[in-house]
């Protein structure tokens, strides 16, 4: 698949240029050219600022900066909030095991519009642990194809921030740190088990039609069988261990939800063989430092994040707000799948429609606005936004109307 590349200052019709000088100049960068030259266009025009290191608005500027508790509205609940900031932050974090989709720019968008609602900052963070299955330049894309659709991250793996860096791989030494906390406290222990192992247990459990589980057999040994294995230099993962009792959450779209996962589900690994964390513990280790308030994700995560509550309060943090969005799904209900190749953004740019109409399209077919029209702007977008009215059912795309979206935005310009 060829690749388009972000823009520069553009009109609405079109521009031409080369990524590679556009990416030397915006980020004093060398890059050997082997891209195409891509056409396509922009309604809006708007410049992207050039040069690393611009601080992202809206932040505490140092550690002794006071701190107000935020009580009057239920979006703010159970957080405490840099005073210098507005308040909300927020983290689209996707993995670059692939090139951002239709799926995954609506996430972002939801995130970028909630933050600018309410005066707050949006990031970009890359979960890139799992290295086997890393796409070769799929992390600078979902960053390109962000600020192409004009909702650039106000701190990212590029621009930086107070609370690099934004790359998992880069802060290993983080959730090291976290985990050996947690096998200190009791809430976390090392598992030798085999992959072999492992697998025969899968297959038991598939032979036995029941849903395959670990069985927590490494949760029981002693400290000294743990130095034993240990001093033999056993290959080992961490695991953390669940326990009943799970607290019920508030759901900004799905209410209030509790999930007894430690009756469903084996403990969980949350350090690899190879010492890169799990998604599990990445994420609240990583919204915890980057102080993330709100965090809006898919609803594939809805039940993980009783686990996820569980880990908090094993650290003894508070857990931000969660808001998990429903589906954006196919217009006859299927799943979108990154298989059909014409869901990437990117074929979208390459085609030749403006990324407005991307917008308005993947918002207009779902909830969270006032009224659902044709047509609206990002900051009627922003404007119109309303968290309250985000419902559970998901969200039905019709792609055969995006050429309609398109010219209307076309006809606006003109």
């Amino acid at each position: 698949m060829v690749l388009p590349a972000i823009r520069q200052p553009l009109t609405w019709r079109q521009a031409v240029f080369n990524f590679n000088a556009w990416k030397s100049r915006a980020h004093g960068t060398t890059v050997v050219p082997s891209l195409p030259k891509i056409v396509y266009g922009s309604k809006s025009g708007t410049v992207i600022k050039q040069g690393l290191g611009r601080q992202a608005f809206g932040l505490c500027r140092n550690e002794a900066a006071a701190v107000t508790p935020v009580h009057t509205a239920s979006v703010f609940s159970r957080r405490y909030y840099c005073a210098e900031s507005g308040g909300v932050r927020v983290r689209f974090a996707p993995s670059p095991t692939g090139f951002l989709h239709l799926g995954g720019l609506r996430t972002a968008l939801y995130n970028y519009i909630f933050a600018k609602k309410h005066g707050g900052s949006f990031i970009l963070r890359l979960e890139d642990t799992d290295q086997s299955r890393l796409v070769p330049g799929a992390a600078e894309r979902i960053e390109d194809m962000l600020e192409w659709a004009g909702i650039p991250p106000d701190e990212s793996p590029r621009k930086g921030g107070l609370f690099s860096a934004y790359q998992q791989s880069q802060r290993l030494g983080l959730y090291q740190e976290a985990a050996q906390t947690l096998v200190a406290n009791g809430a976390a222990y090392h598992c030798f088990c085999s992959p072999q192992r492992l697998e025969l247990l899968k297959k038991e459990a598939l032979r036995n039609r029941q849903t395959p589980r670990y069985d927590n057999r490494c949760r029981h040994l002693s400290p000294g069988q743990v130095e034993e294995k240990l001093g033999q230099k056993q290959p080992h993962v961490l695991r953390f261990r669940l326990e009943e009792g799970v607290e019920p959450f508030q759901d900004m779209v799905y209410g209030w939800n509790r999930h007894e996962v430690a009756t469903v589900e084996g403990d969980p690994v949350i350090i690899k063989a190879d010492g890169f964390p799990t998604y599990h513990l990445a994420n609240v280790v990583d919204d915890h430092h980057m102080q993330i308030s709100h965090v809006l994700r898919g609803t594939e995560w809805l039940i993980s994040t009783s686990k996820h509550l569980l880990m908090y309060r094993a650290f003894g943090w508070e857990a931000p707000t969660f808001a998990h969005l429903p589906l954006l799904l196919n217009r006859d209900g299927s799943k979108l799948s990154k298989r059909q190749g014409d869901i990437f953004i990117e074929h979208f740019a390459l085609a030749g429609y403006l990324p407005e109409a991307l917008l308005d399209i993947i918002t207009n077919c779902g909830s969270g606005f006032t009224e659902n029209r044709i047509g609206r702007t990002l900051d009627e977008l922003i404007a119109e936004f309303d968290m309250t009215k985000i419902t559970t059912h998901s969200a039905l795309l019709d792609l055969e109307k995006l050429p309609e979206f398109n010219r209307w935005v076309t006809e606006q310009t003109d």
